[in-house]
């Protein structure tokens, strides 16, 4: 199976370029990205304790083939309520090797990819993604295929990723150490499950495989005339007609087959800008641009978290707390937001929560008496001061 419409010479003798200065920039950007410790419980700073050694025993072992990653820790994190997504965290030495592995293999893949990709590349965020959607709808695009894929890191043949790896990989070394990266297992409740499907949530090399797969489906909607947005496994297409939209649904279902993945016939659906659609954390419609409300939610969670009534209000709260509204704050507050409204409801909710903690109790005499003024003398900010 064709993956890519062009035609590049394959990459030959990688394993020569894993060197020192290349896995000590990994480890750099690992230790940048944080994370927990895997189930060799070796942390980032134990790791950096000994780095000089620990760089060079991953040297030897990755070029000489005897590397073979440790199976991940299984950790769920909470998707929705009653539903949960299960990540799986490397140790932080395969961490390491994998970004080695990425940034040999990313400026391969990088000039196959299409435009109207940008999850997980240099130059590329999901701005630019929401902002393509905007200029597509101004041209008249106004029927949206809302498309899910089915649990794709989780159902994601293995087979079908090395077939996409090998077509432009033929460092023997290379593809088995990513196939053994595919296949190292998890680590559940003290209990080894090997892995037959799926690249890992949490694996630094992951999102890199599923653009690398995922590049068929792009091509495939741009032979035939479609205009779409793709960021990772999340993607719209945008028609001028639902006859269109009907025409992309069986397109994209019968690629996603050639791949060995289905839509999620619950989330999959054929709607307009006009009634709206949600992507990228955002209600996207001709009337607004705001938070959806799992977004909100997800917020709301983050910042009660962190004031509970019964502790104690300190620089430290309201540090952690600034951290958390300056993150919602600068993704959401785009020249487009519509949502200003939303965040001053949510700004009034934040400032009666820390009333509370101050007061240790809910009072509306407390909530009159106690000011915007005196929110930001604490350093409190504010989300809608964000907004341009």
């Amino acid at each position: 199976m064709a993956l890519f419409p062009i035609a590049i010479p394959k990459a030959h003798s990688l394993t020569g370029r894993i060197t020192r200065p290349l896995l000590l920039a990994a480890f750099k950007a690992v230790k940048r990205n944080r994370g927990a410790a895997g189930i060799d419980r070796v942390s980032i700073n134990m790791f950096e304790k000994n780095l000089a050694e620990n760089l060079a025993a991953l040297e030897r072992d990755l070029k000489d083939g005897s590397f073979n990653p440790f199976p991940l820790r299984r950790k769920f994190i909470l998707k929705e309520p009653g539903k949960f997504r299960p990540l799986g965290i490397p140790a932080v030495r395969d961490r390491v090797a994998q970004e080695a592995l990425r940034r040999l293999l990313q400026p391969i893949f990088e000039p196959l990819f299409h435009d109207a990709s940008f999850g997980f590349r240099p130059k590329r965020n999901c701005h630019q993604a929401l902002e393509q959607a905007l200029k597509f709808h101004e041209a008249g695009y106004r029927v949206v295929l809302d498309a899910d894929i089915k649990a794709f890191f989780d159902t994601l043949p293995l087979a079908i990723i090395m077939e996409a790896v090998a077509a432009q990989v033929a460092d023997g070394n290379i593809l088995r150490l990513i196939e053994k990266f595919l296949r190292c297992g998890v680590m559940e409740d003290g209990v080894f499950k090997p892995t037959t499907v799926g690249t890992p949530q949490g694996g630094v090399i992951s999102p890199l495989l599923a653009n690398l797969v995922l590049n068929h489906l792009d091509w495939r909607l741009h032979a035939h005339g479609f205009r779409f947005v793709r960021y990772a496994d999340d993607f719209v297409v945008l028609c001028q007609t639902h006859a269109q939209a009907e025409e992309a649904l069986t397109l994209v279902t019968h690629t996603l087959h050639e791949l060995g993945l289905t839509l999620s016939s619950e989330k999959t659906r054929i709607t307009t800008y006009g009634k709206g659609y949600t992507f990228l954390g955002f209600v996207m419609s001709s009337r607004s641009r705001r938070m959806r409300d799992k977004s909100q939610r997800k917020f709301q969670e983050k910042v009660a978290a962190l004031t509970v009534r019964s502790h104690n209000l300190d620089a430290q709260v309201i540090e952690k707390l600034n951290q958390v509204i300056r993150g919602t704050a600068l993704y959401f507050a785009t020249r487009w937001f519509t949502g200003r409204h939303v965040f001053r409801d949510l700004d009034a909710w934040i400032r009666r929560r820390v009333r509370c903690m101050k007061f240790k109790r809910f009072s509306y005499h407390d909530n009159r008496r106690w000011r915007v003024k005196q929110a930001e003398r604490l350093g409190l900010l504010s989300l809608e001061r964000f907004c341009l």
